[in-house]
């Protein structure tokens, strides 16, 4: 599979008028879907509403593109909400905008490096952990606004306990009409999808909430109250690069292009499996990286593959890129007709869709299958991962989760790590066949891979002063590094001082290899490496008689 080869041209072969309506068809109704979602999210990341439509607009159209997946579409998600919010308010719009192109560099270094595969390495308890932990950090967002809080003046709410601190300290402030809207509006997202799929359920609850707001004339907050609403096709703009401002986002843009790989791959993975395709994930990467530079140069935000409308494409029909250049371009024409009217739409409403975000995205179900089910340590991780993220931010859940991830399974593995002396007779196989060993003579069978952790199993063999021959049996050693072998070199040159003789057994591709390089191979002598465990007790039986 070629590292950049989008789907979109691949396509183009067997294209015809039937698929172009049905792409035409899903990629309609997909814009809809995301038309109160761009805006939300765009809200819930601390930017003005029409920059999450620039986002949906810009990154989608230019991810669908040039994407490695027929049906993925890309946009604004809650994934990002915090971390965005976070630059926002530390270095402003320009430095979102900075971090946005430095994610989209290291998003197309990514996929030109082929690292699409390795995105399976960062743990399922740490997506699930963060994930849950950013569902939370939503929905503490938007209760200032679903219950119509007034904060105190001079109140510094931008990190997520600041805010669980404010909404306490203001909750007498609140605003019995808009939590009524919200509530409206939380019903009908819960009820609708039961009466009707096809029509988004965020849409309706965006019109019966302008219509209860207008008509009863209610006190309660809305997007144009609170922000200035443009139409304005997306534009150019180039940001004033600064070396000192790079060098404090690094690990925002890091952290951004991470996420935009994991979300937008798993999507691509949920999307095959619904249609029978195989995505190519380093294209996807790739494109990614482009799309999130062209929306960061055009106003927008980071973007990522959204399962959720992925999903929605799908199900109506979408089966080739073109239905995500569709939304994209329905989404632009809404933009620059409609969007004056989106300063009608109530603050609980979008409160009450995020508060519907946060649930389908937490996964709750599967956080909790996993404290019933798993080990200790996966537990441990999961839970750590879930309370950095709300307490701290998820840059440091994400790097404590993988530091802990990373001890725990070293611990794990140099606890499976083993050596084993043999006793004078062996049972070898499953018909009970006994092996002999000769007279001054130890065996040891070693089983697990040998790491730095496990470089102490060798300072523990215990060499008999009868001994004259040692056989190490590795067939069940996977891997072995340097300090490892370090450690296996001492204790052959401890053998060899004292006239014993090392004989290794079955030696597997890898362990070989170091050993081969490391120069220990001719040093022990090619006699002295032997294919099986048979061959080592017959050579051994030979220098025991000599």
């Amino acid at each position: 599979m070629k590292t950049f080869q989008p789907k979109f041209f691949l396509t183009l072969k067997d294209y015809n008028g039937k698929k172009l309506v049905s792409d035409l068809v899903a990629g309609l109704i997909v814009a809809i879907i995301a038309l109160p979602l761009s805006i939300a999210l765009a809200i819930a990341s601390g930017v003005s509403p029409e920059k999450g439509l620039y986002t949906a607009i810009v990154a989608g159209f230019v991810i669908s593109f040039l994407g490695g997946s027929n049906v993925n579409i890309s946009g604004p998600t809650a994934a990002f909400a915090t971390i965005v919010a976070g630059i926002v308010m530390q270095f402003g719009l320009e430095g979102l905008v900075i971090a946005t192109l430095m994610a989209g560099i290291m998003l197309i270094a990514m996929g030109l490096l082929r690292f699409g595969s390795l995105i399976k390495y960062i743990p399922y308890t740490i997506t699930t952990g963060f994930t849950a932990g950013i569902a939370i950090t939503i929905v503490i967002g938007q209760l200032k606004d679903f219950f119509g809080l007034t904060f105190a003046e001079g109140t510094h709410a931008v990190e997520t306990m600041e805010k669980v601190s404010a909404v306490i300290n203001s909750f007498a402030t609140f605003n019995w009409q808009a939590v009524l809207v919200g509530l409206i509006g939380l019903a009908i997202l819960i009820v609708w999808p039961k009466i009707n799929k096809k029509i988004p359920g965020s849409l309706i609850a965006v019109i019966v909430g302008v219509v209860i707001v207008k008509v009863f004339h209610m006190e309660v907050n809305t997007i144009g109250d609170l922000y200035e609403i443009s139409r304005q096709a997306p534009t150019f703009t180039l940001p004033h690069i600064d070396f000192e401002m790079i060098q404090k986002l690094l690990p925002s843009a890091f952290t951004i292009a991470i996420l935009a790989a994991i979300e937008s791959l798993l999507s691509c993975v949920v999307s095959d499996g619904m249609i029978g395709d195989k995505h190519n994930s380093n294209t996807e990467l790739i494109a990614q990286g482009v799309g999130n530079i062209c929306s960061g140069l055009f106003g927008g935000i980071p973007a990522t593959g959204a399962i959720a409308r992925t999903a929605a494409n799908v199900k109506n029909g979408g089966r080739s890129p073109i239905s995500g250049m569709v939304h994209a371009i329905v989404l632009l024409l809404i933009l620059l007709v409609l969007m004056p009217y989106a300063a009608w739409i109530p603050m609980p409403i979008i409160a009450a869709i995020l508060f519907m975000v946060a649930y389908n995205m937490s996964e709750w179900r599967h956080f909790v299958e996993i404290c019933k089910t798993a080990p200790k340590s996966d537990i441990i991780v999961l839970v750590l991962t879930f309370v950095l993220t709300v307490v701290f931010d998820l840059v440091v859940a994400i790097e404590i989760g993988l530091l802990i991830t990373v001890i725990l399974f070293m611990k794990r593995m140099a606890d499976v790590t083993n050596i084993r002396s043999w006793e004078k007779c062996e049972s070898e196989d499953e018909e009970g066949r006994l092996k002999a060993i000769p007279a001054g003579t130890q065996v040891f069978d070693i089983e697990g891979p040998l790491f730095f952790a496990t470089t102490d199993k060798f300072a523990s063999l215990s060499v008999a002063e009868e001994t004259k021959v040692v056989i190490l049996r590795m067939r069940s050693i996977p891997a072995m590094d340097v300090s490892a072998l370090r450690s296996l070199m001492a204790m052959h040159e401890q053998c060899v001082e004292r006239g014993v003789t090392v004989l290794f057994s079955h030696v597997n591709r890898q362990p070989f290899s170091v050993i081969e390089k490391s120069g220990l191979y001719q040093k022990a002598g090619a006699e002295n490496f032997c294919e099986n465990i048979d061959a080592a007790l017959k050579r051994a039986a030979e220098l025991c008689t000599n």
